[in-house]
């Protein structure tokens, strides 16, 4: 098989677009803390119920965890899925270690990103727009990416196990659509009325 088909090219394509839309997130979210910190008592352009806000997650301890703004993490992080994307298309080819050290970082953020989670529902008791612009795109990028590293030999070298995890590639979409189902219905739980405040919104 030739290296061009051989190319994970729908996994490089998909760290592009989340990469991108992550940065956009990040960046926005920046934008919003500099506007806080000028004018403190005026309501924030993501502000658009007591439910659904970006001004009091961006003022907790919560969105400054190691000591600057949480936002700062993603204007850097989400250049690695970028980058990493890109170079695929391009025909490189990584080294094990790299392939662990980038499954490291995935991890360790989908990590950070269930904590927030937790701490929007059952600590702040809000729901940041552009929080959960993150949120989209890191659950499924975690979810390619652990399966991307077991296809590809990075978490084992059984080639049944290998096989296995690209047939699985295709239930990304579900699993996404269950955890966005998982979250809203704890949204819904906490009396945060995701849907109801998500419908006013729309219509």
């Amino acid at each position: 098989m030739s290296e061009q088909r051989t190319r994970p090219v729908a996994y490089a394509v998909w760290l592009i677009i989340a990469g991108v839309v992550g940065w956009f997130a990040a960046f926005q979210l920046t934008v919003e803390k500099f506007a806080l910190l000028k004018n403190p008592a005026e309501a924030l352009a993501c502000d658009v119920s007591p439910f659904i806000q970006c001004s009091k997650n961006l003022e907790s301890w919560q969105g400054e965890v190691f000591g600057f703004p949480n936002p700062l993490l993603g204007l850097t992080g989400w250049m690695a899925p970028i980058v990493i994307g890109v170079a695929i298309l391009a025909g490189a080819r990584f080294p094990r270690w790299f392939w662990a050290a980038f499954g490291a970082g995935i991890t360790l953020a989908f990590g950070f990103v269930c904590w927030l989670i937790g701490q929007s529902l059952y600590d702040l008791y809000v729901l940041c727009p552009w929080c959960m612009v993150t949120w989209a795109v890191t659950i499924p990028t975690f979810f390619a990416t652990m399966l991307h590293l077991t296809r590809n030999g990075t978490f084992t070298r059984n080639e049944k196990t290998q096989e296995r995890a690209g047939k699985m590639m295709i239930w990304v979409p579900l699993a996404t659509i269950v955890a966005y189902a998982v979250i809203i219905m704890m949204a819904q739980l906490q009396g945060l009325e995701f849907l109801g405040e998500m419908a006013k919104l729309i219509f």
